[in-house]
């Protein structure tokens, strides 16, 4: 090729360079599993599971937060994280018992990352305290799930729970919003760190 063509084609080069975007090298962004693939699932009877919930989400940065009732197959399964919330049993939450034993049986959940959330009443239910999550862990650790985030039980009132695991821990984040409300947005935002510090996101 002759020395005249060689520089057009050179100079040429150069002129498309010259409105290309400049990168510095580095791998482009992707959104995290914080914000992309981790769900918030909750169902709540009287409003404080939906609470909570909230609480959880923006100690975690944002994220949506829906009525498990809702749910699809193709979601719950689909996701690559879960955050599922329970309501005491107790306050008529009869819509929320049938999803967690006639659909929950149903669904593929093998090694999927899950943590578990409830709501309860200390004191008019003291030997009842967050059944339904004890319930909801056993369920989801039966399916084959990874469950994170236990938490302890120092600072709590009650005589017994399906929610306490290990001996002395309960299976997640348990909150009382009747007994115990201005401590549900500082044990949310902890354990949300502590769910990072596992692992989770």
């Amino acid at each position: 090729m002759k020395l005249s063509a060689c520089l057009a084609l050179f100079a040429l080069a150069a002129s498309a360079n010259a409105f290309a975007p400049i990168t510095n090298g580095a791998p482009k962004a992707t959104s995290t599993a914080l914000f992309g693939g981790v769900g918030i699932w909750y169902s709540s009877s009287t409003g404080n599971t939906e609470t909570v919930a909230d609480y959880i989400a923006s100690a975690a940065g944002g994220l949506d937060y829906n009525d498990i009732g809702d749910a699809t197959t193709e979601e719950i399964e689909g996701a690559d994280a879960l955050i599922v919330g329970a309501p005491t049993w107790h306050t008529g939450a009869d819509e929320q018992h049938d999803w967690l034993y006639d659909t929950l049986p149903s669904l593929n959940m093998e090694g999927k990352k899950v943590a578990v959330f409830g709501v309860g009443d200390q004191q008019s239910y003291t030997d009842n305290f967050c059944d339904a999550a004890g319930e909801l862990y056993d369920l989801l650790s039966a399916k084959g799930c990874k469950i994170y985030g236990l938490t302890s039980t120092e600072g709590y009132d009650h005589q017994a729970s399906k929610a306490i695991v290990e001996g002395d821990k309960f299976c997640g984040l348990m909150c009382d919003e009747d007994n115990q409300y201005d401590l549900s947005e500082g044990r949310a935002q902890s354990w949300i760190a502590q769910l990072k510090d596992e692992g989770f996101f």
